[in-house]
Order: C-alpha cells, then sequence, then structure tokens
C-alpha cells in the first residue's frame, strides 16, 4: 500500500497493541512493527498504544509492560490499562454492588497509578469500565493528583450519561472514545457531543465513528475538543485518516483534529 499524502501532522490517540501471549481476547491483533509500518502507510507521525482484555489473566501489569517495551524506539506513547471493583451501571443493582464492592489484590491501586504516572513509559491511562470495572474513589483520588489524561471506553455499556455521574467531577482530563456510542450508536454520539458544552475536560476521539454529520457537527461546534483516534488495528489507519479528510470542514479545524488537540491534551503526542 503506497503511503497517503495528505500535507496535515496526524497523531493518533487510539491504537490496541497487541500484548500476548496467544490470540487477544476479541477482534484481530497487530504488533508493534506491524503497527508501525501501518501507521507510515498512513502519514501517521506518533500514536497512543494500550493493551487490550487479557484472556485467562487477571489485571494489566505484565500486559502494560508488554506494550511499554514495544513501544520502546517506535513511534508510540504507552497508556496503561486500569481496572476496578465498581459497576459502571447507575442502576439500583450496580449501587448495592458498589456499596459493598472491595478491591481485589490484583484490582489497579492507588499505588499502581504513582508508580505508572511517575514511571516514563506511561503517558496516561486506559479504562474500559464495561470489560474492566471502575477504579474505586482511592484510586479515582490519585488520578486527580496526578493529572494525566484517562482514554476511557464509551458505548452501550458505559453511556455519556454514566460517565458524566461517574468520572466526569474529577480533575484529569477523559478522552471518551468512539463519542461515546460504541457500537455505532448514533443517539449516543449525539449525547456525547452535548456533554462538552458542559466539561471543560471533556474531549472526543474520533475511534470508528462513521456518522459523518456527527463528526462535521462535533468539529464545528467544537474545535478544540475533537481528536483523532483511528481504532486500530480494528480499522486500518489509513481508511481512518481517509475518512476524517472527505469532511466538510475547514482546513484549520482539520489540523486542530489531526494533531494540536491531541498533542494539547496527551502528553507526549508533541514530539516526533
Amino acid at each position: 500500500m503506497l503511503e497517503l499524502e495528505h500535507g496535515f501532522r496526524v497523531v493518533d490517540c487510539h491504537a490496541r497493541l497487541h500484548a500476548g501471549p496467544g490470540r487477544p481476547v476479541r477482534g484481530r491483533t497487530i504488533d508493534g512493527e506491524d503497527l508501525e509500518r501501518e501507521m507510515h502507510q498512513a502519514g501517521v507521525v506518533r500514536a497512543v498504544v494500550f493493551p487490550g482484555p487479557q484472556k485467562g489473566e487477571q489485571g494489566y501489569l505484565r500486559a502494560n509492560n508488554a506494550v511499554a517495551r514495544q513501544a520502546i524506539e517506535r513511534p508510540f506513547i504507552a497508556f496503561a490499562r486500569i481496572d476496578g471493583p465498581r459497576d459502571p451501571g447507575d442502576g439500583a443493582t450496580s449501587a448495592l454492588r458498589n456499596f459493598t464492592s472491595s478491591r481485589a489484590e490484583w484490582q489497579t491501586s492507588p499505588e499502581d497509578i504513582e508508580q505508572y504516572a511517575y514511571d516514563d513509559r506511561f503517558h496516561g491511562f486506559k479504562l474500559d469500565p464495561t470489560q474492566d470495572g471502575l477504579p474505586d474513589g482511592d484510586v479515582l483520588d490519585v488520578l486527580d493528583d496526578v493529572g494525566l489524561p484517562v482514554l476511557v471506553h464509551g458505548g452501550r455499556g458505559f453511556t455519556p450519561t454514566e460517565l458524566a455521574a461517574s468520572l466526569l467531577d474529577r480533575e484529569f482530563p477523559v478522552v471518551l472514545a468512539h463519542f461515546g456510542g460504541h457500537p455505532l450508536d448514533r443517539e449516543l454520539m449525539g449525547d456525547a457531543i452535548d456533554l462538552l458544552d458542559s466539561y471543560d475536560d471533556l474531549y472526543l476521539d474520533t475511534a470508528a465513528v462513521r456518522y459523518r454529520e456527527l463528526l462535521e457537527r462535533a468539529i464545528r461546534e467544537h474545535p478544540d475538543r475533537v481528536l483523532f483516534g483511528s481504532g486500530a488495528p480494528a480499522t486500518h489507519p489509513n481508511v481512518a485518516v481517509m475518512e476524517m479528510l472527505t469532511l466538510d470542514v475547514t482546513e484549520d479545524a482539520m489540523t486542530k483534529v489531526f494533531g494540536r488537540n491531541p498533542s494539547r491534551v496527551i502528553p507526549g503526542l508533541d514530539s516526533e
């Protein structure tokens, strides 16, 4: 595949890297070498990488370290994947579970957050509440203290409304993946765009967002709050970049989404 020529500095805030061993829990796998090649084809100069869910493992210490090793001497910055004991739902059953829940030994602790935050291999955190649960209050307090961005998987299992209730009163920046509507939930994506009016530290990434009118609406209404994410390896970075290039938005807005916004929000994306 020939390298895509577009004239923008493109950085990617959403790429899943295979941490091994064996096959991933879901989706196709990609290692550091293959992802670097695909990024080059798409004209992407730097990317956030994180591990996917791990089969037969408790916790993400090994997977996080495996991804961080693959990021060395490549144009990647690693996010540490974190988990927790709290149920992400907002109903009575979830409230009861959360009232009686306690952190397991293998789940992310406040000390883990501090170690990741002050390890120069990691630049932020990845959280999928539906898959891994929500951290408890002690962990969230330390996330406030370190102030690194948290990339949150949003969708039908963890809606924008649930995000607002559980995380958006915190001090750290939140990047809501998939416009908060994975998989392809137009209504939830609209709800996430609406939240941008109320929360200054909320950002949306474009990974796996296929609705042109929603992408254009968010960029026009909030040009400083939308971040390019390819969603690799589910989507080839080349395809994700091409989809963005077809949008009817200004060149200045495109420059912000592709490079300026992610580099401002996520430490490490501003360097080559």
